[in-house]
């Protein structure tokens, strides 16, 4: 039988979505790339395009199922050493530059498996939790609710708080609550009073009911998320480290022992505070590097979370192996 008999009918070239056919017929049914082109009568780099497309807007979500013994070890020992609950521990990638990208993937693949019925669930921000994004995966959920953790961005690019509670919320069919409250404010007197309108309070309180808070972690480098996005200026860096700063979880920077600086910066910032954010039962840090090995092991004492996902790179560093 010729080739090109074996397949189905000819695709239309108005289908309403082609990433989908041409991510089906890739992963599920097996074909070339050349065999997809010539089955929906596009051309060979076009369907590459599709197929690059579909797995950057999280149509198509790879799973790994298996781990390194090498992988496993370093979790059980980032459980005795931290007394966490669980660890995950993924990969290094080659590139430094896609730690986000693998460790995001990794609380992608968790968020989607703990999720349940009646839950409600806290999130916090940055690059690590938008890469999660891609990842998420399921059924829809009955009774579910996505509350955001931090105020948003009148202006960004592509990381904004309030865009990952929004997706996360769509991508279980959730009810989803927002502090509509800009994260970063002028002073302490315009964050008091924000704090004071009804919705907020409704909202802070509904945030320390969460089953569970997924947030992420940022250092004190030109390299986090809050510097390299204009919310706060560079020259913020060197009065932060001398208060001791050595990292922050939903913006507030926290020193060694997970403490909370003095510092300004600290009482401009519109988020569910740490001592509320402990009073999840479940707490789950995601972050990686080893530039964030500092941050990480301060994060975990200063919000007492019993999850890490993390890289094999920053999991030895906080090993100290």
């Amino acid at each position: 039988m010729p080739e090109n008999e074996r397949f189905a009918p000819r695709a239309p070239a108005t289908s309403p979505d082609l990433r989908v056919r041409a991510a089906w017929l890739y992963y599920v049914e097996g074909m070339t790339q050349e065999q997809i082109a010539r089955f929906m009568n596009i051309s060979r780099a076009k369907v590459i395009r599709l197929l690059a497309s579909a797995r950057d807007n999280g149509i198509v979500r790879i799973r790994i199922e298996d781990r390194a013994s090498e992988q496993i070890a370093l979790e059980r020992q980032l459980v005795a050493a931290f007394g966490l609950a669980d660890a995950i521990v993924v990969p290094a990638p080659a590139d430094e530059a896609d730690i986000t990208t693998v460790v995001g993937h990794a609380a992608g693949t968790y968020l989607t498996d703990q999720i349940k019925d009646g839950m409600s669930v806290g999130v916090g921000w940055g690059a690590t939790l938008h890469m999660s994004l891609k990842a998420l995966g399921g059924q829809p959920c009955q009774r579910l609710s996505v509350v955001s953790l931090l105020g948003g961005m009148t202006h960004s690019r592509a990381v904004n708080p309030s865009a990952v509670a929004r997706r996360i919320a769509d991508a279980f069919g959730a009810d989803c609550y927002q502090l509509t409250a800009p994260v970063m404010v002028a002073n302490e007197s315009v964050r008091a009073a924000l704090w004071s309108e009804p919705g907020l309070r409704e909202l802070l309180e509904r945030a320390r009911r969460v089953d569970l808070a997924l947030v992420s972690v940022g250092d004190v480098s030109e390299e986090a998320t809050l510097f390299r996005q204009g919310l706060l200026p560079r020259s913020a860096l060197a009065s932060l480290q001398a208060a001791g700063a050595v990292g922050d979880v939903l913006c507030h920077f926290i020193d060694a022992e997970g403490k909370v600086v003095d510092h300004p910066v600290n009482r401009r910032v519109v988020a569910v505070d740490l001592d509320d954010l402990r009073r999840v039962p479940r707490i789950v840090v995601a972050a990686g590097g080893r530039r964030k090995v500092a941050a990480i092991r301060a994060a975990l004492k200063g919000t007492g979370a019993g999850v890490l996902i993390t890289d094999e790179g920053a999991a030895r560093g906080l090993l100290g192996i």
